[in-house]
């Protein structure tokens, strides 16, 4: 930051966006693992307080990384933009674990009582692989 208190005006690098393959519709059920091969997916389903509670968080995310994509655009001082970035980090991490309590209490639920533990433990540990440093 060459001596200044202050971002350029340059523009944050873009955020990758994790490769993560499932869309949602109308009924709330969602494929969030491709499979390998002879491997089977099972349908998550998540209710709709859920999906909106979720939603409604990262929507929240979202508005806040665009303020503070302003900031940088506004030359900011960097401490205020580095906070507002752990903030955001926090939030990221709260969601988060909202996913992994639900993932646990209704889709692991569901496999134990399907049959299907062994594939949903893997797409679990395949996924904390990815998520976790």
């Amino acid at each position: 930051m060459n001596g200044s208190n202050r971002l350029g005006q340059e523009s944050l690098p873009i955020f990758q966006q994790a490769e993560h393959s499932h869309s949602h519709n109308t009924d709330q059920k969602h494929t969030d693992y491709t499979p390998e091969d002879g491997e089977s997916v099972h349908p998550h389903v998540h209710s709709e307080e859920s999906l909106r509670r979720i939603v409604n968080r990262l929507s929240r995310i979202e508005g806040h990384v665009r303020g503070i994509k302003t900031m940088v655009q506004q030359s900011s001082p960097c401490p205020d933009v580095l906070l507002q970035i752990a903030a955001v980090r926090g939030a990221i991490d709260r969601v988060a674990r909202i996913v992994l309590d639900e993932h646990l209490t209704e889709c692991i639920a569901r496999a134990a009582k399907e049959g299907n533990m062994e594939v949903e433990i893997e797409q679990l540990k395949a996924a904390l692989d990815r998520f976790l440093p």
